[in-house]
């Protein structure tokens, strides 16, 4: 029997707050399953749900964390390291944005902040298979990006050396993922190095196709670069482990298209909508994620420029629960077949022995 998509799950991150119910770990799972969800995936970047460090020593509060979710009545889906992940590979340009993702004790220090990162996403391995988890979800970071539509023009070699020194700072990572036997879906997402299928592949041959560098796969990213994200599928589907269901739209006009112009997110012509509002055809990636036999979890990641985060969530766990397809192991005219008889099948085809 072909495997189920499993679902619908959350992705806490964009939840998270200082009021109840999104306070707490134990709050907010409460919370999502209130509303349908059967799986969370846990931003490890956000101590008012995970504790990162503690985790990594402490038998007692992973199962405590385990707990709180089998209480509430929902699955870990993955750990997510989004925000360490990015830090792992930033370039000098970014420096100042990104200090506000690590602790303030390794601001201004861009090495100390990179140290901090790959201790951070190395122990979510080991965390990850001690709580029984197969998969995480990350970003890769950028050194390239900035160069990414440049004038001058970029020199020969940079972007190459660019992949070659992001593949030496993510392959010791990734070798702690095979001996723990768990993977990274990194989100393939403009403003990572990795933002589309040849940017992904140039990424993998660095790595000389490591087996846990895996993808997180999200329409939403795809959609807003004019790409085709259901051959995406067709292209990468061996390499898909974790599924981000996020809807956006691309409306470009005179006046401005993918770069959208310095807008802010409501005036952009590409903006990322609750799922149902935008342009992604969901009944299309599910079907063609079920040919494949994806069988993990689909994770309603939210982002909308219109719709609040609370009525976003309560539409997306029946969304995601509708597109769910139950694969048949049968075919629609069996019940016209019998029995093979290669007496009778030669005798259609003519065959005589």
């Amino acid at each position: 029997m072909p495997g189920l998509i499993k679902g619908p799950a959350l992705f806490l991150a964009q939840f998270a707050g200082d009021t109840a119910p999104f306070d707490s770990l134990e709050n907010i799972t409460r919370w999502a399953a209130g509303l349908g969800y059967k799986g969370v995936q846990i931003p490890t970047f956000d101590p008012r749900l995970f504790d990162t460090d503690k985790a990594a020593e402490s038998a007692t509060y992973r199962d405590e964390v385990k707990g709180i979710c089998a209480e509430a009545g929902v699955e870990i889906t993955e750990l997510s390291t989004h925000l360490q992940g990015q830090l792992v590979a930033v370039n000098p340009v970014y420096d100042a944005a990104f200090d506000a993702f690590a602790p303030a004790a390794v601001h201004g220090n861009p090495r100390a902040r990179q140290d901090w990162a790959v201790d951070q996403v190395t122990k979510v391995a080991r965390i990850s298979r001690a709580m029984g988890l197969d998969t995480t979800v990350s970003f890769t970071g950028s050194l390239a990006f900035p160069f990414l539509y440049p004038w001058p023009q970029r020199p020969a070699g940079l972007v190459e050396e660019a992949f070659a020194e992001l593949a030496r700072r993510w392959r010791p990572i990734l070798d702690v993922y095979e001996e723990e036997g768990v993977d990274i879906g990194f989100e393939i997402h403009p403003g990572e190095d990795v933002f589309d299928g040849a940017t992904w592949e140039m990424f993998l041959d660095a790595l000389d196709g490591h087996g846990r560098a895996r993808i997180n796969y999200d329409p939403s990213h795809f959609l807003l670069q004019a790409m085709d994200y259901l051959q995406f599928i067709d292209l990468y589907h061996d390499r898909i482990c974790a599924f981000h269901v996020k809807d956006a739209e691309f409306n470009p006009d005179g006046r401005q298209g993918v770069y959208s112009g310095y807008q802010p997110w409501l005036h952009r012509a590409g903006r990322f909508r609750s799922l149902g509002d935008g342009q992604v055809d969901f009944g299309a990636i599910f079907s063609r994620l079920a040919t494949y036999d994806y069988d993990s979890w689909a994770v309603l990641e939210w982002e909308c420029c219109l719709k609040s985060p609370e009525q976003g969530a309560a539409e997306g766990a029946p969304f995601i629960a509708e597109h769910i397809i139950e694969v048949t192991d049968k075919a629609f005219d069996d019940f016209a077949g019998g029995e093979t008889d290669m007496g009778a099948i030669h005798k259609m085809l003519g065959v005589t022995r």
